[in-house]
């Protein structure tokens, strides 16, 4: 697996002796499809998730707690009315190109999303209450709120390079997935072949460092089988996502670590309240019925969550009850004994026959379609058992599993009845919140805003003001249970599961990962970029950083005296292939 490879120069040589060195490449195996590499689009984890390593944000969650850190930004201050913020942009930060960073590409990233409504389809609940930001110098950028706005240390938006962006004509019709692609993080895109894999180089002039390592490859699979089996035969290094089943395969594999976390994902069930645009006009094609609160609350109550956990996710995941994961305590709600929904047949029947959803001479009340994504092992096995359980209530289940574009063509379209889908949370819960309010759904175009479940409710809306210009914690860790819970009691989806992030990865390849947070933390699906960023090479380049990957020796050249130069290459065998969760 390692070979040594030394060079010598010796005086009076004539001809130029080049070293070439194979680059250390990290590969990890994605199984979700990428919806748009364009950071004002994005919206699946695995998209976002690539842009945060090529972007950096204002702010930044550190690894060891994901406490707000240093970004772009390394100060910041607030007024005492709490309506101006303040944010220093220091000297010496780079783009891929060499451009300094200044507080003008912060102002252009934020205002371009607060004039061009499809700028704002990814994060523009982030800047709805904003009502200026100015660069007053190339340090300085001063934002300006209509409110008060708790979430201002925790803008979850990819900062773009003005000098770059400002020639682009058109956001929504630019991809940003050929290089050369401007950026400020830890890698630089240099190839994108869509279906098939994604490849950055380490950004050596990264202010932060260099990575320890030279490549960055994302390589897509039809399912997690197929990764798995990759990562067994070293063909891939890292794989996340896992099937419970896939998990346990892995244990004890030589070369193989695996990581258990405690997840800041869930798995839900979108039931179509009646999706309708932001001015109330009509869209998709849901079930009637499904208007009706108390039917939905019934499929709810026909749903076992705790046998659903048992017999699909195999225990690696806690029943789901409101939209933050416990992994966020103080933020987690769970419905008390007075407002949980019991697994109960009985009821929900009785519920749909108050309803009027009576059962017909086959048995039946309704048929419903349930959407799910094909090769993912979840959808595949919770939509049988999701048929069996609201089949015993009358509804019937028409299951069809399509690819992660069709899946969100279909929800965003609101073509669907039933639909599987999921979310990762942020560290601040505001952006989770916020994709149910009723500003969220598309215009009468199907453009801006990224609703989940076209929830649209006054009383949700009002408590999601309240708490997003809230700055006493205690009070606003309080309203956002109230959120959850009128969320849980209008049941537009059912928050099926809390799903622990299941890893492995090469161990014999890579030595470590940075996990976040540091104790019991995940690899991949960070809020950050410390998984990739502080991956380490098992290999003797591990302290061998900053070395040229080619070294000439000039003959003809002496440098005090006789040199002999000796550069250890190691390689390792070449692979042979290439979270909207």
């Amino acid at each position: 697996m390692c070979a040594l490879v030394a060079a010598a120069a010796v005086l009076g040589a004539g001809t130029p002796v080049a070293t070439a060195q194979q680059p250390t490449i990290l590969k990890v195996a994605i199984v979700q499809q990428i919806d748009s590499m364009n950071p004002f689009l994005a919206v699946f984890q695995s998209s976002t998730e690539i842009n945060r390593l090529m972007y950096d944000y204002l702010t930044a969650y550190a690894a060891q707690d994901q406490q707000v850190t240093e970004g772009l930004a390394n100060r910041w201050e607030t007024s005492a009315d709490k309506l101006t913020w303040t944010f220093t942009v220091p000297e010496g930060k780079k783009w891929s190109d060499g451009q300094p960073i200044t507080a003008h590409d912060v102002a252009f990233t934020y205002t371009l999303m607060m004039t061009d409504e499809v700028a704002r389809t990814a994060n523009g609940s982030f800047v709805a209450n904003f009502e200026s930001v100015t660069a007053t110098d190339d340090r300085t950028v001063v934002i300006k709120t209509k409110a008060p706005q708790v979430t201002m240390l925790a803008l979850d938006i990819p900062i773009v390079p003005r000098h770059v962006w400002e020639k682009i004509p058109s956001i929504k019709d630019h991809p940003n997935d050929q290089a050369p692609v401007v950026g400020s993080g830890p890698f630089v895109l240099t190839e994108h072949v869509a279906g098939q894999f994604i490849k950055l180089k380490a950004n050596k002039d990264y202010w932060r460092g260099a990575p320890k390592y030279d490549e960055l490859h994302f390589v897509y699979f039809q399912n997690s089988d197929a990764a798995v089996q990759a990562l067994g035969k070293g063909e891939v290094d890292l794989v996340n996502r896992m099937a419970p089943a896939q998990f346990d395969s892995l244990e004890g594999k030589a070369g193989v670590t695996r990581n258990k976390a405690q997840g800041r994902r869930f798995t839900e069930l979108l039931i179509n309240p009646g999706a309708a645009t932001r001015t109330g006009e009509p869209i998709g094609d849901g079930n009637p019925a499904l208007k009706d609160v108390r039917v939905r609350r019934a499929i709810a109550q026909a749903i076992d969550m705790d046998a659903l956990v048992a017999r699909v996710n195999l225990g690696y995941a806690e029943p789901g009850g409101g939209l933050v994961p416990p992994v966020f305590t103080k933020w987690h709600w769970q419905p008390g004994e007075q407002e949980k929904r019991r697994f109960d047949p009985a009821a929900a029947n009785a519920a749909l026959d108050a309803a009027g959803v009576t059962r017909k001479a086959d048995g039946t009340r309704l048929s419903l379609r349930l959407t799910g994504r094909a090769g993912r092992a979840y959808d595949e096995q919770a939509s049988e058992y999701l048929k069996r359980s609201l089949g015993e209530v009358g509804i019937a289940l028409d299951v069809r599993l399509v690819s992660d574009n069709q899946l969100n063509e279909a929800t965003t379209a609101a073509t669907y009845d039933l639909a599987f889908s999921g979310w990762s949370t942020n560290v601040d819960p505001d952006f989770i919140l916020s994709l149910h309010t009723c500003s969220q759904r598309p215009g009468a175009d199907g453009k801006g805003g990224t609703t989940d479940a076209y929830f649209c409710d006054e009383t949700y809306d009002r408590l999601y003001a309240q708490q997003l210009s809230e700055f006493d914690e205690g009070k606003r860790v309080e309203l956002v249970k109230q959120m959850q819970a009128r969320f849980y009691d209008q049941v537009p989806a059912v928050v099926l599961a809390y799903d622990n992030a299941l890893e492995a990865y090469r161990s014999d390849h890579f030595a470590r990962f940075t996990t976040q947070p540091a104790q019991g933390g995940v690899i991949m699906a960070q809020h950050g970029v410390w998984g990739y960023y502080g991956a380490e090479p098992a290999d003797a380049r591990a302290s061998a950083a900053g070395l040229s990957t080619t070294a000439l020796v000039v003959g003809g050249v002496v440098l005090l005296g006789l040199v002999v130069v000796v550069f250890v290459v190691v390689s390792r065998r070449r692979a042979t292939i290439g979270e909207r969760e």
